[in-house]
């Protein structure tokens, strides 16, 4: 099923993957991106539980747009463990115009996709999406 904005479809395996990390939990991050010849969202990169943030921000390329699914584990004030799934749009300033528009139009539809998100952050630079930012938009 297309998407009528972009007119990107959504791989079954998308959806598939973040189903394993929400409720199985066998992935710590997932990174997505579009495919234009086949327009379509595909997995491009699944990080196993034992990987760190490190390991996640090191998978977003430097000038290529791309989504992503980050599965953050942080303890509360009453030192309870906690995780929340986190989408980021990941748009750099340097990645190329045609590219920023086309992960602009087809966001709102892929993130439908998936069910479960609890918080959204968009990225043009790893300053905006570094550990600080995660564990301040948890509370």
């Amino acid at each position: 099923m297309a998407n009528a904005a972009s007119g990107m479809a959504v791989h079954d395996d998308c959806k598939l993957r973040f189903l394993e990390l929400k409720a199985k939990r066998t992935h710590r991050f997932i990174v997505y991106k579009i495919e234009e010849k086949q327009k379509q969202v595909v997995v491009e990169k699944v990080g196993e539980p034992i990987q760190t943030y490190e390991d996640f921000a090191a998978s977003l390329p430097a000038e290529e747009c791309r989504y992503a699914i980050y599965d953050f584990d942080f303890v509360t004030a009453e030192n309870c463990q906690k995780s929340k799934i986190f989408f980021i749009a990941w748009c750099p300033d340097v990645a190329k115009v045609r590219s920023k528009m086309i992960y602009a139009s087809s966001k709102d539809r892929f993130k439908r996709e998936l069910d479960g998100i609890q918080v959204e952050l968009q990225a043009t630079d790893p300053t905006e999406m570094d550990l600080d930012v995660f564990k301040s938009r948890v509370n």
